[in-house]
């Protein structure tokens, strides 16, 4: 049918068609009238109808109690685990256990964290057995068991050299391995670890630590007793025993190391090398010129005299310690000075106790761990392994572990991260805040309470051994009033995050031989930080000494002068109360501070004596017997019978 033909029909009227034509499709199109079962054919079940008949029959089976057994598996269960993961490691949906701790009367979500006990109690509902464990177990195996007899092999003694400071025990060392490193020395005094190993003609090696003498480097002559094998003790035999001299026996018997006195310095005229041995008596050092078992030898550092005997005595004690390691096992050993370096990251010297370590070991020392991508000996030059006894410096750790820490190879880097997690966790822990678990009004009223002044400060050092020595220094200066307080101390250069650190805590930053980037100084510069270098401990724990000597409050130290009795109490215009006294004991003094005495009860603690009259005549000073006028600033209760004592008070500077 044409247009016309439609038009004509009009509106209403059925439209003819012609016969045999087919008829026009009506209706939605869909798959089924494309496929042709449009014509009363039942239409296809979608997906959707099809899940949810599923979904109904499985919800009809559990509830005809026809679901299939659950397996019953071992769950480990550590110290916390949030709901999901133990939800995993009992294979079932975690909603499951929320639903069961919900009927418990416990609500939590799919990623909180719950005790062990709880989780135990939730695994055995579900008909598991449970295994469980402690979160430190991850330091089991870190370091290995001891050798067995079959693999030891000879190793180099390991010989920490210790004394008073300025004894000369860097200078002795020098004479040893013939190299000058106390004129790099600041102030001519060690203040970090060194590690060398000596090589002699016949092929023997010794390695030697040099330990500070300063009293602040108390905690790094421990770590030095702790990894050495013999104590050679230096002693100036112009000197004698020293305090330092004292400590560090103390810290040899306390390792158990055997002792080897070096009496140095025998070239300079005072010299006395009998009243060393004599002293050293009084701390149980018997030498066998006196029958003990304590070699003592007499060297000079400066001229070179003894060297030879000091290195045979050495030897001589290693071969009665008969020192033995494997050297085909993984190493561990100890960490003996960290720092950072610009050029190269962090640096850590570490001693090589067992096993030998190569480049490219993955190494864990306290919460730091790192591929090794060098190792450099003393000298500065690269090695490829280092065995037992042997001082390196690694690169490679991802921060500067504390001096002291073992260190130890892993088999992997996944071995690596969990045991660097959980210390890392476990020292976040320790550090947290005093007050935590505390009120709120708990803490209001300690703070209330609170009258200690504080010093903020951050110190920044060359190595971690020197940062750790002046924040134990500066912890010992604390006083009842006044205390220093470290906001951030570490190794390496001042930075701009420490600038703006010390910005917001109001505080200076004292750098120990390191240097402010030139954008942390324009920072400084800009925000008002003071930045403070220093090159000596001596220098920086005197300086904040009298700083926080500054902070304490004074003392008001009173001086007696003189007793009056008020005879008659008079009103007089225009000056109020004046009291007419007789001075009976010492003098009274104008200006002076007076304190009014009432039937023995003070009604006036710190009055001022405002005028001073002798009969008409102001006066200055009125002594015993005599009678005077006396008016006080700011009080008028005055009556007869009154005593008034007279005194000055002094303001006292305080020192820790």
């Amino acid at each position: 049918m044409d247009d016309r033909s439609r038009r004509d029909a009009g509106p209403g009227k059925a439209i003819s068609r012609a016969k045999g034509a087919p008829t026009r499709r009506e209706g939605r199109l869909t798959i089924q009238t494309v496929a042709g079962d449009a014509d009363g054919a039942e239409r296809m079940r979608s997906l959707a109808s099809v899940r949810r008949a599923r979904e109904r029959e499985r919800e009809k089976r559990k509830g005809s109690g026809q679901e299939q057994a659950r397996v019953a598996r071992e769950v480990v269960i550590p110290d916390v685990i949030t709901v999901s993961e133990l939800a995993n490691r009992m294979a079932v949906r975690g909603v499951e256990i929320i639903k069961f701790l919900m009927r418990q009367g416990v609500m939590l979500k799919i990623n909180d964290v719950i005790d062990n006990d709880t989780a135990e109690l939730v695994a055995t509902e579900f008909g598991h057995t449970v295994r469980r464990v402690s979160e430190a177990d991850v330091e089991e195996g870190f370091i290995k068991a001891e050798d067995v007899d079959d693999h030891l092999l000879p190793r180099p003694p390991v010989v920490t050299v210790m004394g008073h400071v300025d004894h000369g025990k860097t200078s002795l060392l020098d004479a040893l391995r013939s190299s000058d490193v106390v004129s790099g020395e600041h102030g001519g005094i060690t203040q970090h670890i060194g590690a060398y190993q000596v090589r002699l003609p016949d092929g023997q090696a010794v390695t030697f630590l040099d330990t500070p003498g300063h009293a602040a480097f108390s905690a790094m002559r421990m770590r030095g007793a702790n990894v050495t094998d013999i104590v050679v003790l230096v002693v100036a035999a112009d000197d004698g025993v020293m305090p330092q001299t004292i400590e560090a026996i103390n810290h040899a018997k306390a390792a158990g190391a055997p002792i080897i006195v070096a009496i140095n310095k025998i070239d300079k005229p005072g010299a006395d090398p009998t009243r060393v041995i004599n002293e050293l008596l009084q701390h149980e050092i018997v030498v066998e010129s006196l029958g003990g078992d304590t070699q003592a030898i007499q060297v000079s550092a400066k001229e070179k005299l003894g060297l030879d005997d000091l290195i045979e005595g050495i030897l001589l004690q290693a071969e009665v310690l008969d020192l033995k390691a494997n050297p085909d096992r993984t190493a561990d050993g100890m960490v003996i000075e960290a720092k950072l370096d610009r050029g190269r990251g962090a640096v850590s010297t570490v001693l090589v106790k067992r096993g030998t370590l190569k480049r490219g070991d993955i190494v864990v020392a306290g919460d730091t761990f790192g591929r090794v991508r060098a190792l450099l000996n003393e000298r500065g030059e690269q090695l490829d392994s280092a065995g037992p006894s042997v001082p390196v410096e690694i690169l490679g750790l991802d921060g500067t572990p504390s001096p002291g820490e073992p260190f130890a190879v892993v088999e992997n880097e996944a071995r690596a991260r969990e045991l660097t997690d959980y210390r890392v966790r476990v020292k976040r822990e320790k550090t947290g805040s005093p007050m935590q678990g505390a009120s709120l009004a708990d803490m209001m009223a300690r703070l209330a309470d609170k009258k200690v002044s504080e010093l903020p400060l951050i110190i920044k050092a060359d190595v971690q051994g020197s940062a750790e020595a002046i924040v134990g220094s500066l912890d010992k200066l604390a006083h009842e009033e006044v205390r220093a307080r470290i906001i951030l101390s570490g190794a390496g250069a001042i930075s701009e995050s420490d600038v703006m650190l010390a910005k917001g805590a109001n505080s200076p930053i004292l750098g120990f031989n390191v240097r402010a980037s030139k954008q942390a100084q324009a920072l400084a510069e800009r925000e008002g930080v003071e930045i403070r270098y220093y090159a000596i401990i001596y220098d920086l724990i005197d300086d904040i000494k009298g700083v926080l000597s500054g902070m304490l409050a004074p003392i008001q130290r009173e001086t007696f002068l003189g007793n009056a009795e008020v005879l008659q109490a008079f009103d007089i215009s225009k000056i109020g109360r004046v009291a007419g006294c007789r001075v009976v004991e010492g003098v009274v003094r104008k200006g002076a501070r007076v304190r009014i005495i009432r039937q023995d009860i003070v009604v006036l603690e710190l009055g001022t004596l405002q005028t001073l009259k002798r009969f008409k005549d102001e006066v200055n000073e009125v002594p015993s017997g005599q009678e005077c006028g006396m008016a006080f600033q700011g009080f008028q209760d005055i009556k007869a019978g009154d005593t008034i004592e007279c005194f000055t008070l002094e303001e006292v500077r305080r020192s820790l």
